[in-house]
C-alpha cells in the first residue's frame, strides 16, 4: 500500500521560512517523479514544483521560483520543499504527490499522471 506522509507545515510570519516533508512507503521511490501541489479554499489545486526520479532536474511555477527548492532524498524516501521569503500568498494545504502515468513534466502544473496523493499539510502566512 503506498503511502505519502506530508509534514512542517506550520504559521510563519511573512519573510519566513518553513521545510516540508514527504515521507514515501510502499512504492520504489526512486522510479517515480514527485511534485508538491497546493490548495486554498474556493482555488483550483496548482502544482508547485516538480523533481524526477533521480533529483537531477526541477521545475517551479513562477511565483515561487527562485523562494522555494524542492529536493529528495532517494536513500531516505523522502521529498522536501524548502520555502524562504514566504508570503500570504503562499498560504495553502500543501501536498506531495507521485506521478504514476505520463513523461515527468508534461502537464505537470495540472496534476495529470499524477495518482498517489498525501494528505496535506497546512502553511499559514500572517503579515
Amino acid at each position: 500500500q503506498v503511502q505519502l506522509a506530508e509534514s512542517g507545515g506550520a504559521s510563519v510570519q511573512a519573510g519566513g521560512s518553513l521545510r516540508l516533508s514527504c515521507a514515501a512507503s510502499g512504492l520504489i521511490y526512486s522510479n517515480y517523479c514527485m511534485g508538491w501541489f497546493r490548495q486554498t479554499s474556493g482555488k483550483e489545486r496548482e502544482g508547485v514544483a516538480v523533481i524526477s526520479p533521480l533529483g537531477s532536474d526541477t521545475y517551479y511555477i513562477d511565483s515561487v521560483r527562485g523562494r522555494f527548492t524542492i529536493s529528495r532524498d532517494n536513500a531516505k524516501n523522502t521529498l522536501y520543499l524548502q520555502m524562504d521569503n514566504l508570503k500570504p500568498e503562499d498560504t495553502a494545504v500543501y501536498y506531495c504527490a507521485a506521478r504514476i502515468t505520463g513523461a515527468c513534466f508534461t502537464s505537470w502544473t495540472q496534476g495529470l499522471g499524477y495518482g498517489y496523493w498525501g494528505q496535506g499539510t497546512q502553511v499559514t502566512v500572517f503579515s
